[in-house]
Parts: C-alpha cells; sequence; structure tokens
C-alpha cells in the first residue's frame, strides 16, 4: 500500500495538538473539526492513545469526545495505540498521516498523548504545532523547563474560563519574548474547548502559520527534514527485522561461544555476523 499511496500524497496541511494530560486535547480538537467543517473542509483526526506496559492493549477512548462529527462523512477520527512508543504517536502515525492525505482530506489533526519534556515527536511529523496548556501550567521557568516551547508554533491556554488564564497566557508571551527575532512569533490563545470559546481565533492562527510556510519556504524545508527522519527510521526498523534473522543457528551459536571464552568481544562479533562472515575460531 504505501507505494500506491506515496505519490498521491502531499497535498493536506498536518496539525499536531499536544501537551500535558488532562489539558482538554481531545474536547479542543473536536472543537476544531467544527470548525473546520463549518468552511466545507474536509479533515481527519489520529487520536494517540497510550498503551498499558502490561497488556500492550489501550482504551482508544479519545474519541468519544468528539462523538459530535460520528455522523459527518467529512470528518474521519481514528484512535491509535501508541504500542510502547515513546514520543506521544504511534510508530504508524506517518504512514497513517499519508493515506489520509491521499484520501483526499485536506486538513489531518494529530492529537498526542499527554507528553512530558522530551515526547516532543509530534513536531517532526506535523507542519504546525499546537501546545495546550492549563490555567496554573507553571511560572517563566517551568515554561522554559518544559521543552514544549521550543517546538510550538501556536500556544493555546485551554479551560480560560478557570481563574490563572491570564497569568499563564501573560507568562508564555513572556517566555516567547526572550527567544530573539524570529520570522514567526507564536501567538498564545485563550480557549474554553467545551464552550468553543477563542476556536475561531485558534482556526485563523493554524491558516495564518500554514501561509508563513507556504511564503517563506519552511513549509518545504520541514517535510524534506520529516522525508529524511522518516527514512533513518525505516533504515534502522529494517536492520533490526535483518539482525534478528541472524540471532538463530549455527553461527549465533559459535559467536556466543566466543564470548563466552572472552576471545572476541560483542562489536567484533556483531560486525562479523551483520557482514556475514563466519566469526573466526576461538
Amino acid at each position: 500500500m504505501a507505494r500506491e499511496v506515496h505519490p498521491r500524497a502531499g497535498a493536506a496541511t498536518t496539525v499536531g495538538i499536544t501537551g500535558a494530560p488532562g489539558a482538554g486535547k481531545s474536547t479542543l480538537t473536536g472543537a476544531l473539526c467544527g470548525r473546520i467543517r463549518d468552511d466545507d473542509e474536509r479533515v481527519a483526526v489520529l487520536a494517540i492513545d497510550p498503551s498499558s506496559p502490561f497488556t500492550g492493549g489501550a482504551i482508544l477512548g479519545d474519541r468519544v469526545r468528539m462523538s459530535d462529527h460520528v455522523l459527518d462523512p467529512g470528518v474521519f477520527i481514528r484512535s491509535m495505540a501508541t504500542r510502547g512508543h515513546l514520543g506521544g504517536l504511534s510508530v504508524a502515525t506517518p504512514e497513517a498521516v499519508r493515506v489520509l492525505d491521499a484520501a483526499g482530506y485536506r486538513w489531518v489533526v494529530v492529537e498526542t498523548v499527554g507528553v512530558g519534556q522530551v515526547e516532543v515527536d509530534v513536531a517532526a511529523a506535523a507542519d504546525t504545532t499546537v501546545v495546550v496548556v492549563n490555567p496554573g501550567w507553571g511560572d517563566e521557568v517551568q515554561a522554559a523547563k518544559a521543552g514544549l516551547l521550543e517546538i510550538a508554533d501556536v500556544f493555546v491556554v485551554n479551560t480560560a474560563d478557570r481563574p490563572g488564564a491570564a497569568d499563564a497566557a501573560r507568562d508564555l508571551t513572556a517566555v516567547l519574548s526572550l527567544r530573539g527575532p524570529t520570522d514567526w512569533v507564536p501567538p498564545v490563545i485563550e480557549t474554553v474547548a467545551t464552550t468553543g470559546s477563542g476556536v475561531e481565533e485558534l482556526w485563523g492562527a493554524l491558516r495564518s502559520h500554514r501561509d508563513h510556510l507556504l511564503a517563506s519556504g519552511e513549509l518545504e524545508a520541514r517535510r524534506r527534514r520529516r522525508d529524511r527522519d522518516e527514512l533513518r527510521a525505516v533504515m534502522v526498523a529494517r536492520l533490526v527485522e535483518r539482525s534478528e534473522d541472524r540471532c538463530r543457528g549455527p553461527r549465533w551459536d559459535a559467536a556466543l561461544a566466543r564470548l563466552a571464552e572472552r576471545s572476541a568481544d560483542p562489536w567484533e562479533l556483531a560486525d562479523e555476523l551483520l557482514d556475514g562472515t563466519d566469526p573466526a575460531p576461538g
């Protein structure tokens, strides 16, 4: 399927929505889908859910909070399990995005698992990255530590009807002002996803960022980096498959015997096994 889909993809705008667990990402995504549909644009959502470290299963419940769009033929919602993959995404996410792109969805939204300081893979998988925070998210120091600051193209302070929303927006704006001059300054948008407040502004910010990427040439640069990263990941996966094939049989047993005898080290033996040469006698 990959060979058939790849030539047909490339027209969709991919939006990654990430943030801490409980920030309201799913509800916000559902509200955003409604606004996109108001413009008669087709939209697909990939909602990534965490897998159990014990059973490997996942609840796949994020789409429950997007139930308003179940009967809309212009909205496609699919839950995907992480299968233990770190970074807030599933390993299959890039290929799933490509399939939806080829199917004619002009907007593809990827909602990640609730992420931490280093789980920011969504930035490499999306054209535009939206980071969702809540009131009381933290002061400037916490914002700078989070690691999400560097990947955000748009910030959203969700549940902005709660105390502390204005403080969170002010702190983010202050930290962003320290980044120095850039072609794009991430806007900080206050939303209440349950009522739709601020969703219009978010939709406008997404379109403005898409226009900026096109005009500056950054869209092509980001997609080239994405292609590079995906090709590297596929190559690594292929190498793992091939190495697994060589972890059995007489040659493998001979290598283990040499390792136990201390007549060769693991790196030397690994090179011999991967090169296809027979390990030298001990």
